[in-house]
C-alpha cells in the first residue's frame, strides 16, 4: 500500500480522519479503481503501525459516504460510482473561440479600464461608508448611487427621472429580464436585432413579435399591426444596422403607447459614443410614464462590473424593486457606493470623454482600411458607438468561418450583413484585421 501514499502524520494526531482522508484522495483521484479490494482491517494496521480500530473507523466513515462497500464475504471494495460526465456548462459559459484579431462586436477596450480612479473610487467608498451600509442594500439600490443616477442621466441623457424611480440592476441584461417577467405581456423586438438578448428573452416566456428596421428606425405602423402590448427599442444607435429612431418615429411611438397603453423598453444602447455630434436625447424623457429606460457601466467602463440601472415610471419601479427583494436581495452595496463616488467626483464624466476621443480615432481608422481593402462594402448608420454595420454585395455565408482561417473573428447578420466591433484593437491592427478580411472576402462565391 506504499504506493498509495498512505503515509501518516503521528505527531498531528487523528490518524482515523488522516487515513480516511488519504483513502477518499486515492479513490477519487483513481489510483484505487472501482471493485478494488483494500486489506483487511488486521493487515493494513500492522502495515501502517497503527491499531486496528483506526482502520475500522476509516473504513466505516468511507462506507459511510458511499466510496467503499462492504459485504461479508467480500472484503471490503472501492464502491462502483455512477460515471461522471463533469459539471454542466451552461451556453453563455461554453469556451470562446480566439484569433489574433477580433473584430466581434459588444465588448469596449478592457484594457482602459480606469484601475487607478476606481481603485479611488473604491476606497474612498469604504472609508465613507456607515456599519450599516454593510447589511443588506435596498433591493431598489443605495440611496447614494440612485441619487447620483437620476442626476447624472437627467443632466446627459435628458431623462425626467427621481431617485425613487431609479433601480440598480445587474447590467441592461438583469433589468431587462425583470421588466419583461413583471409585465407579462407580447413584446416586440427590432428586426434586425443583438441575437444575444434571444435566449434571455425567451426565457422570460412571453410572446416575441419582430417588427422591421429601417432608416429611420422601428416601423411603428407595423409595430400597430403586430399586435404587441410592450416594445423593446435602441433608439439612439440600433443594433446592428447603426441608425438612430428619428423625430417622426419618436412622436409616433409615443403617441402608440399613450392610445394603447403600450410599454416603452428603451436599451440607451451606445447613447454614450456619438462622435459627429452630441447624442439625441432619451426617448423617455418624452414619455415618462410609459418608457422604461435601461443602461449600465458596461461599454463606458467594464462589462465585468455588472452594475446597470433602470428609470420606471413609479408603480412600475416598486414592483422591480419588489420582484428583486424577493429574488436576489439587491446588488453588492460596495460597488454601488463606488459608482455613486465616481458619478460624483467627475471620474466617469472624464473615462468618457477620454474613451470618446480613442474610439472616434479607431472607428475613422476602420473606415480608411474599408475604402482602401474592402471598397465595395456599404457602410450604414450614424458615426457613433462601438460597431460598423456594413452591406455585402454578396451573400456572406461562409464568411465568419473564412475570416477566422485567417485569424480575425467578424460577426455576420442576415444576407448580406456584417456587423464589425473596433473597440479592442488599436489603429494598426484594425487595418491588418481589415486587410486580413478583405482576403476573406474575396474567397466568397460568386466573389
Amino acid at each position: 500500500m506504499s504506493d498509495l501514499h498512505l503515509d501518516l502524520d503521528r505527531s498531528a494526531g487523528r490518524l482515523a480522519v488522516q487515513l480516511a482522508a488519504r483513502l477518499r484522495e486515492a479513490v477519487r483521484s483513481g489510483r484505487l479503481p472501482p471493485a478494488t479490494r483494500l486489506p483487511a482491517t488486521r493487515a493494513l494496521s500492522r502495515d501502517l503501525d497503527v491499531s486496528r480500530g483506526v482502520v475500522v473507523a476509516a473504513y466505516e466513515q468511507l462506507t459511510a459516504e458511499g466510496l467503499l462497500a462492504s459485504r461479508s464475504g467480500d472484503g471490503t471494495r472501492v464502491a462502483r460510482l455512477p460515471a461522471s460526465a463533469g459539471p454542466a456548462v451552461p451556453r453563455s459559459r461554453r469556451a470562446e473561440p480566439s484569433a489574433e484579431y477580433d473584430l466581434r462586436p459588444g465588448t469596449p477596450d478592457l484594457s482602459a479600464f480606469p484601475r487607478t480612479q476606481w481603485a479611488a473610487a473604491l476606497k474612498q467608498a469604504l472609508d465613507g461608508m456607515e456599519h450599516a451600509d454593510f447589511a443588506y442594500p435596498d433591493p431598489a439600490g443605495v440611496p447614494a448611487l440612485r441619487e447620483e443616477l437620476a442626476g447624472y442621466l437627467g443632466r446627459v441623457r435628458a431623462a425626467v427621472a427621481t431617485p425613487d424611480q431609479v433601480v440598480v440592476t445587474g447590467g441592461v441584461a438583469h433589468g431587462l429580464s425583470s421588466v419583461v417577467r413583471l409585465a407579462g405581456v407580447s413584446l416586440a423586438l427590432e428586426d434586425p436585432l443583438s441575437e444575444r438578448q434571444m435566449s434571455l428573452l425567451e426565457a422570460t416566456g412571453v410572446p416575441l413579435l419582430r417588427v422591421p428596421v429601417d432608416e429611420e428606425g422601428m416601423d411603428v405602423d407595423a409595430l400597430a399591426r403586430s399586435g404587441a402590448k410592450a416594445v423593446l427599442l435602441t433608439p439612439a444607435h440600433q443594433f446592428p444596422t447603426g441608425v438612430v429612431l428619428s423625430s417622426r418615429r419618436r412622436a409616433s411611438l409615443v403617441a402608440w403607447a399613450e392610445a394603447t397603453g403600450g410599454l416603452l423598453l428603451e436599451d440607451d444602447y451606445d447613447a454614450e459614443f456619438r462622435y459627429d455630434r452630441d447624442p439625441v436625447g432619451c426617448l423617455q424623457g418624452l414619455a415618462p410614464d410609459r418608457t422604461v429606460l435601461l443602461g449600465s457601466v458596461s461599454k463606458a467602463l467594464a462589462p465585468g462590473l455588472r452594475l446597470g440601472w433602470l428609470v420606471a415610471p413609479p408603480a412600475l419601479a416598486v414592483r422591480v424593486a419588489r420582484h428583486r427583494a424577493d429574488t436576489d436581495l439587491g446588488s453588492p452595496a460596495v460597488e454601488q457606493h463606488a459608482l455613486a463616488r465616481f458619478l460624483a467626483s467627475g471620474g466617469y464624466d472624464r473615462q468618457l470623454r477620454r474613451m470618446r476621443r480613442v474610439y472616434r480615432a479607431r472607428r475613422d481608422a476602420l473606415v480608411a482600411a474599408l475604402a482602401e481593402h474592402l471598397p465595395e462594402a456599404g457602410i450604414h448608420g450614424i458615426s457613433a458607438g462601438l460597431h460598423l454595420y456594413l452591406r455585402l454585395p454578396r451573400p456572406v455565408r461562409g464568411l465568419a468561418e473564412a475570416a477566422a482561417e485567417r485569424g480575425v473573428l467578424v460577426h455576420t447578420s442576415g444576407r448580406d450583413g456584417l456587423v464589425v466591433g473596433y473597440a479592442g484593437l488599436n489603429e494598426q491592427r484594425l487595418a491588418e484585421a481589415v486587410a486580413r478580411l478583405a482576403e476573406a472576402v474575396r474567397r466568397l462565391p460568386g466573389s
